[in-house]
């Protein structure tokens, strides 16, 4: 067994979905084209959420033995996370993509075992990657630990647990969405209906930190 953090390992089995989180307005470029890696979407229009400066330090960061990190599309295992409570003011702005499990028979599928640009993060193809991740870390509802700063700081890179898909994650292993509210969902609909799209939205106040 790989050394991880304390709990226990995350099996493939336990996955029923990886997300990614994607503004409202890049939805049915989405559905039509598929997730773009970093390097793809800069060549498209498209809205972006990212920081600047958590992108300046992926910019820096090569997956070992494959490519630079923004050639990769990340997904996360849990959108629970700081990067969604960091962005919880623009809920009603966007939507967790839910993706499909079979994206880890991708040829070129990375693991980290936390947030990718951390200088901790430890990187292999799943199935290995999986088992170097706690599940009770990574599906836990919060990662505060006001006790001990150090364990509060590991455990939030961790709850950024990502899976790297090169390039694109194409639209037929998009299964559907959630949304933090009606108005949300009501305004996906028709948009994704002219892409021929029939994803399921499904209204998730608790997965947006509402």
């Amino acid at each position: 067994m790989p050394d991880r953090e304390v709990g226990g390992p995350l099996e493939r089995e336990e996955l029923t979905e990886l997300h990614y989180i994607a503004p409202v307005e890049n939805v049915a470029s989405i559905a039509r084209r598929g997730i773009l890696s970093h390097t793809l979407a800069s060549q498209i229009d498209h809205t972006s959420i990212a920081m600047e400066e958590i992108q300046a330090r992926r910019r820096m960061v090569v997956v070992p033995g494959g490519g630079p990190l923004h050639n990769y599309v990340n997904l996360y295992i849990c959108a629970r996370n700081p990067m969604l409570y960091k962005r919880r003011a623009l809920h009603a702005c966007l939507c967790v993509l839910r993706i499909n499990p079979k994206v880890l028979d991708l040829e070129g599928v990375v693991v980290s075992d936390r947030n990718a640009s951390s200088q901790y993060a430890r990187f292999a193809p799943p199935p290995l990657g999986l088992q170097l991740i706690s599940k009770e870390a990574v599906f836990s509802d919060f990662w505060t630990h006001p006790e001990d700063p150090i364990a509060e700081y590991r455990h939030k890179s961790i709850k950024c647990a990502e899976v790297l898909v090169p390039h694109r994650v194409p639209p037929e292993l998009i299964m559907g969405g959630h949304v933090s509210c009606e108005a949300t969902r009501d305004l996906l609909r028709p948009a994704l209906a002219q892409c021929g799209v029939s994803w399921h939205l499904t209204v998730n106040r608790h997965l947006f930190f509402l």
